[in-house]
C-alpha cells in the first residue's frame, strides 16, 4: 500500500512560530521509520475480538517495546521518561505510526493521552511516582470514569458521591461507557465531593484502583458484537484521601485539563490513520464495479473523496495549531474542541462513503474475497460513537461559540 501522505512541507505560521520539517526531523523519521520496518511485522496480528485480556497483553506488549526503543511518550518531558521530542518530531511520530500500520496504543490510551499528562500538570510528586513510569512502560492501564447514566454532556450533573471518612473517601455511584474497564488497573475518577455546592464546584479527581473492593464492572456489548465499554458500580468503596489529584472540589477544573488533552492532541494518531482509510476506499472503489464499470469511474464518488481529503489536510493544519499551542502553554487551547467536532464528523462520512462503495458486501463481518470488508465495517460503525465520546458535537459547538468566539453563554 502507497505511504498515505502526510502534512504539507510549507511552514505553519502563527504568532511567529514557524512548523517545518528539519533535517534534525527528517533525521527522527529515518531512524523511527527504520525501526517501524523492522519491528512491526516482527510482532504479528492482534487477537480476535472479544479477548480483552489477551488485547491488553498486546496493546502493552506493543507499548514495552516502545519504550525499550526510546519511542514510548515521545512527545513527553525527558524528566518523566519520555524522549523530549520537538513539535514537529511529534507530528513526524504520527505520521510514521500510521504510514506502518503499528498496532494501535490501544489499551494503553487513557494513561498516555489522559491520566499521565494530567498527573504531570496537576498531581504530586508522590502521586507522579506512583503512576507515571507505571503508564509509559505499559505496566499501568488506565480507564475513564466520567460519564454517568445521567450525565453524560451535562457531566457537571454527576451524582457519583464520595463521601469524607478520616484519611479516606467512600465512593458509591454508578459510571457507563467506561473504555475497557474490565481491563484497567486504575480509573481517572470524577465524584461528588460538596453535594450542597453549585454542581461544578463540589466535583473532586479521584486515582481510582479498579480492584479496589466493593467495585462492579459489567461489560456493554455494542453493534461490532464487542465489550469495549463498561457499566461501573461502587458502593462502599474506599479510596485514599491522598488519591485525589488538585484540591477537594477543584475537580472540574482538572477535568477540564483531562479534557483539553483528549479533544487537543490525543486525536492527531487517529487523524493521521483516517488518510490510510481513505486511501483504502480509493483503492476498493478501483476494484468494485458498477454496471461493468469501476465504481471510481463515478465522477461525483471522485469528488466527494477529493472534498473528503482536502478537508483531512484541513484538519491536520488544526491539530498542528493545536499542538504548537499545547507545546508553548503545557496544555491544549480550547480550540481543540473544533479539532474533535471536525475528526468525529469526518470519520462518520469517510466510513459511510466506504460503505456506499461496498454496496451489500459491506454488510459482511469477515472479509469477501480479498476485500479488507471487516475494517471498513468496522471503522464505520466504530465512527457513530466519536461525535458522543468526549464530549457530543452540540457540547463541542457551544464551547468553540463561548470560548473560542466568545460568544453568550448558552443558557
Amino acid at each position: 500500500m502507497p505511504a498515505p501522505r502526510g502534512p504539507p512541507e510549507a511552514p505553519y505560521n502563527r504568532a511567529g512560530m514557524q512548523l517545518r520539517y528539519s533535517e534534525r526531523d527528517e533525521k527522527f523519521r529515518r531512524e523511527f521509520r527504520a525501526w517501524l520496518a523492522e519491528e512491526v511485522p516482527r510482532y504479528g496480528d492482534p487477537p480476535p475480538p472479544g479477548d480483552w485480556p489477551a488485547r491488553r497483553d498486546y496493546d502493552c506488549g506493543w507499548q514495552r517495546r516502545m519504550y525499550a526503543a526510546g519511542f514510548a511518550g515521545v512527545g513527553w518531558p525527558a524528566e518523566y521518561g519520555g524522549r523530549g521530542a520537538t513539535l514537529t518530531e511529534q507530528l513526524v511520530y504520527y505520521e510514521e505510526i500510521s504510514r506502518s500500520g503499528a498496532p494501535y496504543i490501544g489499551a494503553n490510551f487513557i494513561g498516555m493521552m489522559h491520566a499521565g499528562p494530567t498527573l504531570m500538570e496537576e498531581g504530586s510528586e508522590e502521586q507522579k511516582a506512583a503512576h507515571i513510569p507505571g503508564i509509559l512502560r505499559g505496566e499501568e492501564v488506565w480507564c475513564q470514569g466520567f460519564s454517568e447514566p445521567s450525565a453524560g454532556s451535562d457531566l457537571a450533573s454527576l451524582r457519583t458521591r464520595a463521601r469524607r471518612d478520616g484519611d479516606d473517601y467512600v465512593v458509591d455511584g454508578h459510571k457507563i461507557w467506561t473504555t475497557r474497564g474490565q481491563i484497567a488497573d486504575y480509573c481517572e475518577m470524577l465524584v461528588r465531593t460538596d453535594p450542597e455546592a453549585p454542581k461544578h464546584r463540589g466535583i473532586s479527581w479521584l486515582i481510582m484502583p479498579m480492584d479496589a473492593e466493593g467495585i462492579e464492572i459489567r461489560p456493554l456489548k455494542t453493534l461490532q458484537g464487542e465489550g469495549e465499554f463498561s457499566e461501573v458500580f461502587y458502593n462502599d468503596v474506599r479510596v485514599p484521601v491522598a488519591n485525589r489529584v488538585g484540591e477537594e472540589n477543584d475537580g472540574w477544573r482538572v477535568a477540564n485539563v483531562t479534557l483539553r488533552f483528549e479533544r487537543g492532541t490525543a486525536f492527531a494518531q487517529h487523524i493521521a490513520s483516517l488518510q490510510s482509510l481513505i486511501h483504502t476506499v480509493v483503492q476498493v472503489a478501483r476494484r468494485v464495479t458498477r454496471t461493468d464499470a469501476s465504481a471510481w469511474g463515478d465522477r461525483e464518488l471522485r469528488r466527494e473523496t477529493g472534498r473528503l481529503q482536502s478537508e483531512l489536510d484541513a484538519l491536520w493544519a488544526l491539530v498542528k495549531l493545536s499542538v504548537s499551542e499545547a507545546a508553548r502553554s503545557s496544555v491544549p487551547p480550547p480550540a481543540g474542541s473544533a479539532i474533535k467536532l471536525a475528526y468525529s464528523e469526518l470519520y462518520q462520512r469517510i466510513g459511510e462513503l466506504g460503505q456506499r462503495v461496498l454496496g451489500r458486501a459491506g454488510l459482511a463481518k469477515t472479509d469477501v474475497s480479498d476485500w479488507p470488508t471487516q475494517s471498513m465495517l468496522w471503522n464505520a460503525l466504530w465512527s457513530i460513537q466519536f461525535t458522543i465520546s468526549g464530549g457530543t458535537s452540540q457540547i463541542q459547538r457551544n464551547i468553540i461559540a463561548e470560548r473560542v468566539l466568545g460568544q453568550p453563554r448558552d443558557r
